[in-house]
């Protein structure tokens, strides 16, 4: 409590007038309430850097481990069948994917489990390494869409981050723990759940080295990204700001533990098959007998002679690949496979559409050319399943313009002529005499 001999605070020089409450010492010091909870906070912070203590409770730390309920376990063909639901082709990452998933679940329950005292059968000694996974594939093959659709399925938190926005510490952009950030909005702030969730990075490969050679410059974006993220991948207990941005030394954090989140990074690598041919292919010398359009591998001839080496001339940094121990690669789409891709998974685009006409009161039909025509197109525009959106979305915008005036119940035909812009889209609207016969 305050006391009459102190008139000022002594660390600060604030009167006693305006300092609160002021602590009273012998010799007449004395110390604010401003100041105790400052040199709380600094004691505090010291002991947290050495280890001696954990964080603030301000900070929002998990609950005790073992409270933490077993992960649902789903066998890989499950996995596998579920997967065929929603992606077509595919075949090898499916059965990748499915078993990296449910193997890494199967540590995270056995990690569980050590945890606990009660569980005697567990072997303490064999400590299981994380299975975090690489995919190469071009754009549009369904990266993205794989990981989304095991998340759902085991009812754990995801997150996309974009590997082209972090940057290294220091420089504008984001710190690598923004992409745990998004993890743990994804888990609405509960880090016990973003703990046990799933991160995919996007665009991986645009955070290789940019050149063997050393330069003046850093590459901040580059080979430091990667560098960063290596912890991140292994399992650490990182401090991730509350806000994003940048962090900076007065701020507090989240401490969020990393060792069993699964992370799927998924990148294009665009010339790596021209990596694998020229390091494993013949070379000639001179320009008579030189092709002149080196054909491009398959996604079996490219697992078949992918070495780590490989990866390294694109760019990546040895210790980075070797925290992905998983890899593999995706089929570019063909003409079979985007026509399946239209009408086949559950979220089909073309379902997606017809559902849209349903809630207008109309039916939306496709005939097998329509649908050949909308792959064709596709193919031309190089972009995979991606573009198949773009393409419905330009055959079918004036007739969506137009649809609340359309007749209820009317029928609407997609041809091939409606999608390469020859004729309008047919539409039939239902007689008045049938109504008039009901009556």
């Amino acid at each position: 409590m305050a006391s009459d001999r102190a008139e000022t605070c002594s660390f600060c020089g604030k009167p006693a007038a305006n300092a609160g409450k002021l602590i009273a010492g012998p010799g007449g010091v004395g110390i604010c309430d401003a100041c105790v909870s400052t040199c709380g906070r600094l004691l505090e912070r010291e002991k947290i850097k050495e280890g001696k203590a954990p964080a603030a409770p301000n900070l929002q730390e998990a609950p005790a481990k073992p409270s933490l309920a077993p992960v649902k376990l789903i066998a890989p063909t499950q996995l596998r069948v579920e997967l065929d639901n929603y992606v077509i082709g595919q075949d090898h990452a499916k059965k990748v994917l499915s078993v990296a998933v449910h193997n890494h679940y199967k540590r995270v329950n056995d990690r569980l489990n050590q945890r606990d005292a009660k569980a005697e059968h567990v072997l303490p000694e064999i400590e299981l390494d994380k299975s975090n996974v690489l995919l190469i594939g071009p754009t549009g093959t369904g990266k993205t869409l794989l990981a989304k659709t095991l998340a759902r399925m085991l009812d754990v938190p995801f997150a996309i981050a974009d590997a082209t926005t972090l940057t290294e510490a220091g420089y504008v952009g984001d710190d690598v723990e923004n992409v745990i950030l998004r993890l743990l909005q994804a888990a609405d702030m509960n880090i016990e759940r973003a703990e046990r969730g799933i991160i995919f990075i996007d665009e991986i490969d645009k955070i290789g080295r940019k050149s063997d050679s050393a330069s003046i410059t850093r590459d901040v974006s580059g080979e430091g990204v990667q560098q960063a993220l290596l912890k991140l991948l292994e399992g650490t207990i990182c401090n991730v700001p509350p806000a994003g941005g940048r962090k900076h030394p007065e701020q507090q954090c989240i401490r969020v533990d990393t060792s069993d989140i699964l992370f799927i990074c998924g990148g294009a690598f665009v010339g790596l098959d021209r990596l694998i041919a020229k390091r494993s292919g013949s070379k000639s010398l001179g320009f008579v007998n030189a092709p002149t359009n080196q054909p491009t591998l398959s996604a079996e001839d490219m697992l078949k002679g992918l070495q780590p080496e490989d990866l390294f001339s694109f760019g990546m940094i040895p210790e980075f690949i070797g925290r992905l121990p998983v890899i593999s690669v995706l089929e570019p789409l063909d003409r079979s496979a985007l026509i399946r891709i239209l009408s086949e998974p559950k979220n089909a685009a073309t379902k997606q559409y017809q559902k849209l006409f349903a809630l207008s009161g109309a039916t939306l039909e496709f005939t097998p050319t329509a649908l050949e025509a909308i792959a064709d197109k596709a193919l031309a525009l190089g972009t995979g399943a991606r573009g198949l959106r773009s393409i419905l979305e330009g055959v079918l915008l004036e007739t969506m313009y137009n649809l609340p005036n359309a007749v209820p119940g009317s029928k609407f035909t997609v041809t091939p002529e409606a999608v390469q812009g020859q004729a309008p889209i047919s539409v039939h609207a239902p007689t008045p005499s049938k109504s008039r016969k009901g009556a």
